[in-house]
This record gives structure tokens, sequence and C-alpha cells, in this order.
């Protein structure tokens, strides 16, 4: 990745619409009260909660697993997962300067959790099950001090740790059937637990939280009950509540100033429950199981992220959640502007098409169809409908402004509809599936007809791109041919064949020439006419490329792909003019807005970023 970014210029990132919401606790408010802290993909993101303003930490190879703040608010550290057999990273970065301060290479597979000691002297992580022990590191020093299994060879895994707030030596870690309280050892570089005893009790402990006077700890179990433990005894006090207990398990503890606490469960639902009984005194139903709980301050005011990718804000007070972020959760399939506007973008995914504000980043319209995949979507021409292919097999036509299904076609393709396209007089579809075939379809008002079916390709369909006089179109497949096809007789024009799958195909705006792009990470330029090839381009050192999209000009092409990095091509010179580095995951679609002011890439850790289209001198 490195021999392909050099000396050439970077793209300035915009704005980034994302959130993991599967990592627990993973949503954190800064000391400073200014800041949000949460991860996406390999990144952290730090945002500024007055002016949205978003700080990216790249650094990490894969996913980030866990993040954990330090009391001072002078670092941040952050674990990520990785392959079998690999080190896992935990990097410890420095607030201020927002950049490496420490890598700490030590478990296997994945950091489970992490926590700082009150004074930011040290640093526990707990490796994942692969690796289930517990390593103590100097701060300062940057070193390990001292490592434990982290569990007895009876009990089962360990899944948090927590440090105590007095005491720089005494932390808390607990798991399934396995709950222990350790004490650090520094002159002999050890560290030794002590089992809590809980009778009769088994519990497999999600969530750990230490009040303030760390007389007792309370545990949030899968049971979704709560444990209460004394830590100075190590026995259990009591557990709660004893009848209604929270639904899909308690994933989230925090303790408020006046002893109360607050409870966050696998089925969305966010309670705040007495200190001493448990009971529920007000509580509140969020979209998505709740997987974080971050107090700014005291507490008069917390923000929750849920395992939908959103992210509320609500007040001690009034027990009111307010939506601040809305995000997919799943891997984005495509992006699409309106026909002569850069003002709004549509995006789909797993579940939903989400329509975006570009300036502000804000949802303005969420089309649920449950449990189906949109694999394509766009804008009709006058406006008035967005189109979308669902893995179903179905053809769905939505209204913009609010969302109401105008048309559905049925059975359109046996494999799912994989791309789809709009003729440019608003009155046809062509659309492909993964069978292979492509279907033209008449729309009218309330009804459709299928015009014709053209069977050519041997496998899925990938793209479609349609000539502006809508007589022509040209179809990208897996089974390495792009086709040109005649859309008045039907018929096969030309054919391209490589040795590659084809997963893209653009039309310059001249209409002349097509360029292609696939698997082989070569970008082929292709002559309209006879389908002779003109040249071909390295278009990636490592890694498929999935999105390409040409500017109106058709000077200048921007591609995306496996390889993570965004680029931008000089269409006639065949040479990379600019590079976006800041996906973490495979870049899945690129568009480049109606008037050139931004390029918009997805990818699929369910991110959107926006960019600074550069202005050629």
């Amino acid at each position: 990745m490195a021999e392909d970014t050099q000396e050439v210029p970077q793209l300035a990132l915009e704005a980034v619409i994302g959130f993991n919401g599967h990592v627990f606790s993973g949503l954190k408010v800064h000391p400073d009260r200014e800041h949000i802290i949460y991860p996406l993909g390999c990144t952290v993101i730090i945002k500024s909660l007055r002016s949205g303003k978003q700080d990216f930490l790249h650094g990490h190879t894969n996913n980030v697993s866990c993040i954990s703040v330090s009391k001072s608010g002078r670092y941040i550290a952050s674990g990520q997962v990785t392959f079998m057999g690999f080190k896992a990273d935990v990097i410890i970065w420095d607030y201020e300067k927002k950049e490496i301060y420490a890598r700490l290479v030590l478990h296997k597979a994945k950091v489970e959790d992490l926590s700082f000691s009150p004074n930011d002297k040290y640093l526990v992580s707990l490796g994942g099950q692969d690796d289930a022990s517990i390593v103590v590191w100097n701060i300062e020093s940057k070193e390990a001090i001292c490592g434990s299994p982290a569990s007895a060879q009876s009990a089962g895994h360990c899944l948090t740790i927590e440090y105590t707030n007095l005491n720089d030596e005494i932390f808390v870690s607990a798991g399934n059937g396995t709950l222990r309280v350790w004490e650090l050892d520094l002159p002999n570089r050890k560290i030794r637990p002590t089992e809590c005893q809980t009778g009769q009790l088994k519990r497999i402990v999600k969530c750990l939280e230490i009040p303030h006077d760390d007389s007792y700890f309370y545990c949030g179990t899968t049971s979704g009950d709560i444990l209460k433990v004394n830590l100075k005894t190590r026995l259990l006090n009591s557990c709660g509540p004893v009848k209604q207990k929270f639904s899909k398990g308690v994933n989230t503890l925090k303790v408020l100033k006046t002893g109360d606490i607050l409870v966050g469960s696998g089925d969305g639902m966010l309670a705040l429950c007495s200190g001493g009984n448990f009971k529920t005194i007000k509580s509140v139903q969020l979209e998505g199981g709740v997987t974080s709980v971050a107090l700014r301050g005291d507490g008069h005011q917390f923000y929750v992220g849920t395992e939908a990718a959103q992210i509320y804000s609500l007040g001690y007070a009034d027990f009111k959640p307010e939506l601040i972020a809305t995000n997919h959760n799943s891997a984005v399939k495509d992006v699409a502007f309106p026909f002569g506007t850069s003002e709004l973008f549509a995006t789909c995914s797993q579940n939903d098409i989400r329509v975006w504000h570009s300036e502000s980043s804000k949802e303005l319209l969420r089309i649920i169809v449950p449990n189906i995949t949109c694999n394509a979507l766009g804008f009709m021409q006058d406006g008035r409908s967005i189109f979308s292919a669902w893995n179903d097999g179905k053809i769905r036509v939505f209204t913009p402004e609010s969302g109401k299904l105008r048309l559905i076609i049925h059975n359109a393709h046996s494999m799912g509809v994989t791309a789809i396209a709009a003729t440019n007089d608003c009155k046809r579809i062509v659309s492909g599936g993964g069978e292979g075939q492509v279907r033209v379809w008449e729309i009218f008002q309330k009804s459709y007809r299928l015009v014709e079916t053209m069977k050519e390709h041997k496998a899925t369909v990938n793209c479609i791109k349609i000539k502006s006089n809508d007589k022509e179109c040209v179809t990208a497949s897996s089974d390495g041919a792009c086709i040109i096809w005649d859309l008045v007789r039907f018929v096969r024009n030309q054919m391209v064949l490589a040795n590659t799958l084809f997963s893209v195909v653009c039309y310059n705006p001249e209409e002349f020439q097509i360029i292609t792009s696939g698997t082989d990470r070569k970008i082929g330029y292709w002559e309209v006419y006879d389908g002779s090839a003109i040249r071909e381009l390295e278009g990636s050192l490592s890694g498929a490329i999935n999105g390409m999209h040409i500017s109106e000009d058709g000077k200048y092409f921007v591609t995306g792909g496996d390889d993570k990095l965004l680029k931008l091509w000089h269409y006639s010179d065949g040479e990379v003019t600019h590079v976006g580095i800041g996906h973490s995951g495979s870049i899945t679609n690129v568009r480049i807005c109606p008037n050139s002011r931004y390029i918009v890439s997805t990818s699929a850790d369910g991110a959107i970023l926006r960019w600074r289209y550069p202005q050629p001198s």
C-alpha cells in the first residue's frame, strides 16, 4: 500500500457517516465533555459535539474490538481483532496530538477489553478466547509488567475487565462463570487473583461497573439480572431484579452520582433503576440492542449507542432520546445522486435504502424492506422515483419524498436482481440478474410490461450503463464479457472479452469509448464501435476494483476497491492524480456528484465517506 501512494496528493476527507454499534462499550465521551469517541472498522473516530468536526485515528490493521479512555483524558487505548495465529495489537493514542503513543503486541487473535488505571500509570488488557490472558502494561515505559491466564481451567472465558477508581493496583475481571478481583504486586511482577464467592449463582457476566467509592461493584449478566458484589470481602451482596429481568441480557451498566444505575439491555431498552433493589424507575425503548452508554460529565446527559448503528443523546431530567447520528449497520452496496444536483444522495444496504443530505450528513429518509438486501439503486431523471434492485428477485420503485412503494415487479430475475439502470426518457428500466439475463421493462403509472429478455451472459450481471440517446446500453458480467446491446432491435452489437470478472463499466461522456474494470485489477479502455482494446492500466497493486465513475466532462475518473484506496485518474493520461486514504473496509462503490463538488465512496464496513473533489488548476 505504501508504494501505491507515493508522491501523489491526497484527497481531502470532508465527512464520514458510520459507527460500529456491535463493539460493546465502544462509544465513549471524552473527559473534556466536548468530544465523543467511537469505532468504525479499523478506525477510531473523535467527533466534536459542538461543531461535528471529525478526527480519525488510523493505525489498526483490522476491525477495532474495544476502546478505553483514561481518566485524565490524555490517552485513548484501542484493541483489534486479527486472524488466527497472528498477534492482535493494542494501540495507545496520544489524545492531544492524535497520533500513536505506543503499540503493544502480545495477545493472539483478539483483544477483548481494555482498562486504564485511575492515575494513568497502567493499562490492563484482556485477550479473546483464543488467547485468554490478562496483561498489565506500564504506560510510561510502554512495556508489559506481567501477565496471567484470565480464568481458572475449570471456568469459562473471561469477557470484561475494569480498573477500580481509587487504587492503581486493583482491578476486576469477569466472564462465563468467572469473577475475580486482581491485585498487582509490582516488586515481584505478579498479579494475584481472588475468586469472588457467588454461592449457587452461575452467571455469564457481560459488563462491570465500579462506583466512585470502590465499596461495591455491579455485574450485568446475559440472564438479564445484576449482581452486586462487595469489593472488600469479595462476597455476593445481592442480585436482582427478582421478577422483571432485562430482556436479552444486560449489555452495559453505568452508575450515576445519585446511586441509581443506567442499564442498557439487548432488546433496545434503556432503563434507570434504583441501586438498592434494582427496580426500574423509568425506561425508554430504542432501535437495536443497546451496546454502549457513556456519561457526559456527572451524568446529567448521556450518549447511547445501539446495534442498529444509531447514536442517541438523553438528558437525565427528561429521559427523552434525541437521535444524533444514524448509520448503516452492514455493508453499503450502492450509492446514487439525483440528476443534476449534489445536495442529496441515496445509499442502499441490507434491509434498507437511505437518502442523505450531502452537506450535513443527516438522514432524510429511510425505506425499509426487512430481511432483504438492496443490490443497486438509482434516481429517475425526472426525480419522481427511486428504482432499486433486490436480492429476492424483485424490482421496487419508490417515491423519493415519502418513500412510498409506487411499483413492484415480481420475479424480475430468478437469482436476484443484481444491476439496474433507467433510460433518460424515464419510460424504461433495464435490469440484470444473477442468472445472467438482461431484461428491458416498460414502466407505466401503475403497471409495467416486459419488453424483451436478452440472454447472452453466462454469469451474474454486475453493472449496466445506458447511452444518452437510449438506443444502446453496455452490461458487465462475471463471465468475463462486456456486451454492448442495441436497445432498438434488442441484439448484441459488440462484445468485449477479458480474463476477469468484470465488476464495473462506464461510458466516456462522448460515448465512443467505454472503460471497464474488475477482479484482475486492470482498467481497460475499449472502442464502442468495434470492441477493440485501446489500452490497459494497472488499476491497483492488490485487490479487485469494485467501483468506478467518470466525471461529467470526461477528463477524470475515480476508482475504488479491495485495497481500500480511492484513486482519481486523469482519463487521457492514465495517471493517478489524487489518492484518498481513509476507508477501513473494501470500497464497494464510488460516485462523483453531478456538479463535481464531492466524491462519495461506500464500503463493506457500512461507512460512507465524502471527499472534496479537487478543482484542477
